[in-house]
C-alpha cells in the first residue's frame, strides 16, 4: 500500500526544497502542488503563468483528489504530496484525504513576506494561507486523535538531519541521509511555474544555512505580516525540534 504524505505548506517557505529533499529518496514519488490549476481557475487570482498552469494541469476538483488519492506513484512505496492549503478553495479539503498522512511546514511571516513580494503582488494576508493552515492543522488534530507534525522552515535550515529525521519518525517512514542533497536545476515534477518561482532552489544542491538577519518590513507589508503572526505561533510552539 501507498503511504501518501501531504505536506501543507504556505508560499516561499522552503516547499520545493523539501520536496526535492523527499524527491531525492530512491522509494518516494512527489507532486508539485497538485490542485494550483483548480485554484487559479476557480479563484480567479492574477498569478505568474497562471494561463499556462491552467492550461497544463487537470482543473477538476474531483478527478485531482481520486489521482492524489490512488495507489502507486511511479512505482514508488512512497508519495509526497506538496499541498497549499489557500489553494483549497473548491469543493475539496483536507477532510477528504484521510488516508493520507499530514504534516504542515512553517516559516516565520516576516520572512514570508519579504520573500513573496519580490515575486508577485500582495494584497491581503490571505494569499499566504496561515489561517487556513491552522483550520487544516485543527481539522487534521480531532480526525485524528493526535497532533499532526509541524516543522519550521528555519529549524530545517539549522539542523536537517536533526529535524527531517524526527519528521520521517512522526511519518512513520525511515530517515535516510539521501534526503540532504539533490541534482541541481529544474527537476522533471516541477509544475510549468516553477521558471518564475523556483530559481533559488534551482540553483541548490541541497538546504542553505538559514538567514542571517530578520527582515524589515514596513507599512502594509508589516501590518500582514502582523495578521499571520497569531496563526505562526499557534503552530510554532508545536513545532518539531531535533534535540527533542
Amino acid at each position: 500500500m501507498t503511504i501518501r504524505i501531504a505536506m501543507w505548506s504556505g508560499p516561499r517557505n522552503i516547499s520545493t526544497a523539501m520536496m526535492r529533499s523527499f524527491g531525492a529518496r530512491p522509494d518516494c514519488a512527489v507532486s508539485d502542488e497538485p490542485f494550483y490549476g483548480a485554484f487559479l481557475r476557480d479563484s480567479g487570482e492574477d498569478h505568474p503563468l497562471g494561463a499556462e498552469t491552467i492550461a497544463d494541469m487537470d482543473c477538476d476538483w474531483h478527478s485531482v483528489l481520486a489521482t492524489q488519492s490512488g495507489e502507486g506513484h511511479g512505482g514508488k512505496p512512497i508519495w509526497y504530496q506538496k499541498h497549499m492549503p489557500h489553494h483549497m478553495v473548491g469543493p475539496i479539503s483536507i477532510a477528504d484525504m484521510p488516508e493520507h498522512r499530514h504534516a504542515f511546514l512553517i516559516r516565520a511571516p516576516e520572512r514570508v513576506v519579504a520573500s513573496y513580494r519580490k515575486k508577485n503582488e500582495l494584497r491581503r494576508a490571505e494569499m499566504l494561507g496561515f489561517a487556513q493552515m491552522r483550520r487544516y492543522f485543527e481539522l487534521e488534530r480531532e480526525r485524528s486523535g493526535a497532533i499532526p507534525p509541524v516543522v519550521d522552515s528555519d529549524a530545517i535550515l539549522r539542523d536537517p538531519t536533526g529535524v527531517l529525521s524526527k519528521l520521517c519518525e512522526a511519518l512513520g517512514i525511515a530517515w535516510t541521509p539521501a534526503m540532504l542533497s539533490w541534482e541541481k536545476g529544474p527537476h522533471p515534477e516541477d509544475g510549468v511555474w516553477g521558471v518564475h518561482w523556483y530559481d533559488v532552489v534551482n540553483a541548490s544542491t541541497g538546504f542553505g544555512p538559514p538567514p542571517a538577519s530578520e527582515p524589515q518590513l514596513e507599512g502594509e507589508y508589516l501590518a500582514v505580516a502582523e495578521q499571520c503572526r497569531a496563526d505562526y505561533e499557534a503552530l510554532a510552539q508545536l513545532a518539531i525540534c531535533a534535540e527533542k
